[in-house]
Formats: structure tokens, C-alpha cells, sequence
């Protein structure tokens, strides 16, 4: 769902020249984020890309105030994350799911996991189990509610561990690499949640190195060492082969396919997906 381009509403994060350093020297050290500004709106789906240690999970943390710039300001729910009072509310809005699910279960029983932060905002045990119950609803695993959370697979976990972050009821989630230790159908279907999500108005911000995830995106991020060096729409990078190269990023397979349509002199558009493609070849002449 793309932004609202006649300017109503504000942004859900902004960036304001931010640079951030883990060395306590930061001439030491070269700053994992150095001068980025930019802003992510409501209901935005954006890909955020580049190369390992690019800077991508450091712009994740700033974004929900586990971290905070050394230099710069990082907006997020119109709160200036500098401000420990307004952290909590921050993070109810701008949820964070990291790349192992493992990681994140705090509890044995699935509904007992999600219930997690609904219990510790202190909310009253009715409105805790609602929550629980829409969370799991709304990925698809009602069914699992009483299920031990060791047994269930990889993309099972990470669905419970999305849940656990709808039930805060945010306006956003960010997922960190959170389908590259899941198996192929693990991964489908995680990614088929998120887009049902994003098609219900909760803004995703998603992290990935699987350029065919990228296509699902209305916009694209990509840290170069820290700074940004394009944001745009995934048609617009995939065309850019010199930028392709600079920030170590490979085309799906379905992207020189759709070159080698258009060398032959069919219009092709940039799909979604392979059906997307496959419907554009049906009608060709």
C-alpha cells in the first residue's frame, strides 16, 4: 500500500542526518549509519537491502528506540526516540521481528507467547485474550493456539513470533531477515501473512537479501557502508544495472526474463510474482 502522495498525514519514522556508531571512539571505527534521512509513511510495504554489514539491522533497532543516533534524530509516532518517557508507546507502534524465531519465544505455549507484552502493558485479561486471539487470526494459527511452541516448524515459530507483535496492535512491523532460516514453504507462507497484512494498513518495512521478495515491495531502501544510495521503486533499481552492481545486489531470475521480453519488443511489465508474468505472456501477440 503505497504512501498518500498528496501530502495528508505525517510520517510513521523519519531520519533526520542520523549517524550512529557502535565504538565508543567513533574514530575507531567507521559508523554503521553515517548521515541518513529519510521518512517511511503509514501503510508503506518498503524492502530494505544492500550488503552484509550495510547498516540494514542498525536502522531497524534506531527506528523502534533500541538504539538511539549518536548524531541526528530519529522521529517515530511523531515522538523523538531521544525521549526514554515515550519509548514504551513507540514500541507498541513500530514493532520489530528478528531473523530467528527461537530468539524471540518467551513462553512455552503459543498463546501464552503472544499474550507476552499484551500482559505487560497491564491490560485487562479480557482485552489480553481479544488480542491474542485477533494476532492469531490475523496469521493464520488459531488452529496452533495450545500447541507447544518447540514443536511447531520454522515458519510456524516466526508466524506465532509476528503475533506476538500484532498483538501490541502496531502500525508497523519490521521484519529482520525474518524469512532466511525458514524452508521454501515456511517461507511462502510467512510472506503470504505479511502481504495480508500490509493489505490491512499495517505498514511493513521488511529486510531481506531474496531480490524476489523485493518485487512484493511499493518501495525500495538500499545502504551502501551506511548511507543510502537509493530509494525508489523496485522497477527503478532492478533497471539500474550500475547501482545493481555498487550495492551487491543480483536480479531474481524473473527480472532477465522480463529484459529478454522487452529486447524482443514486447511491452513487459516488472511483476509481483511469476503468475503476475505468466498472465502478461498469456496476452502477448
Amino acid at each position: 500500500m503505497p504512501r498518500d502522495d498528496n501530502g495528508e498525514g505525517s510520517p510513521l519514522i523519519q531520519f533526520k542526518d542520523v549517524t550512529f556508531s557502535y565504538a565508543d571512539n567513533e574514530e575507531t571505527r567507521a559508523p554503521a549509519l553515517s548521515g541518513c534521512s529519510f521518512s517511511i509513511f503509514p501503510g508503506e510495504f518498503v524492502a530494505l537491502v544492500g550488503h552484509n554489514s550495510s547498516g540494514k539491522s542498525t536502522l531497524a533497532k534506531l527506528s523502534n528506540g533500541l538504539i538511539r543516533p549518536n548524531f541526528g534524530e530519529v522521529i517515530s509516532v511523531d515522538r523523538s526516540t531521544a525521549d526514554e518517557k515515550v519509548l514504551v508507546d513507540i514500541r507498541k507502534n513500530i514493532g520489530l521481528v528478528f531473523q530467528n524465531p527461537d530468539n524471540q519465544a518467551v513462553a512455552t505455549i503459543v498463546e501464552d507467547d503472544v499474550a507476552f507484552g499484551p500482559e505487560n502493558l497491564n491490560l485487562p485479561q479480557p482485552e489480553i485474550r481479544e488480542r491474542v486471539d485477533q494476532a492469531l487470526e490475523a496469521v493464520d494459527m488459531t488452529n496452533r493456539n495450545t500447541s507447544i511452541l518447540a514443536n511447531l516448524s520454522g515458519g510456524q515459530k516466526q508466524l506465532v513470533a509476528i503475533a506476538g507483535v500484532l498483538a501490541l496492535r502496531p502500525r508497523m512491523i519490521i521484519l529482520d531477515e525474518a524469512t532466511s532460516l525458514l524452508d521454501p514453504k515456511g517461507r511462502k507462507k510467512v510472506l503470504k501473512q505479511i502481504i495480508n497484512l500490509n493489505q490491512r494498513g499495517i505498514g511493513i518495512v521488511m529486510i531481506t537479501h531474496r531480490m524476489e521478495e523485493v518485487l512484493l515491495a511499493d518501495r525500495v531502501i538500499a545502504l551502501e557502508k551506511g548511507s543510502v544510495i537509493f530509494d525508489g521503486t523496485p522497477d527503478d533499481l532492478f533497471v539500474d544495472r550500475e547501482l545493481l552492481v555498487r550495492a551487491g545486489l543480483e536480479p531474481p531470475p524473473i527480472i532477465d526474463l522480463v529484459r529478454e521480453l522487452n529486447s524482443m519488443n514486447h511491452s513487459v511489465n516488472i511483476p509481483k510474482n511469476p503468475a503476475q508474468l505468466v498472465e502478461e505472456i498469456c496476452v502477448l501477440r
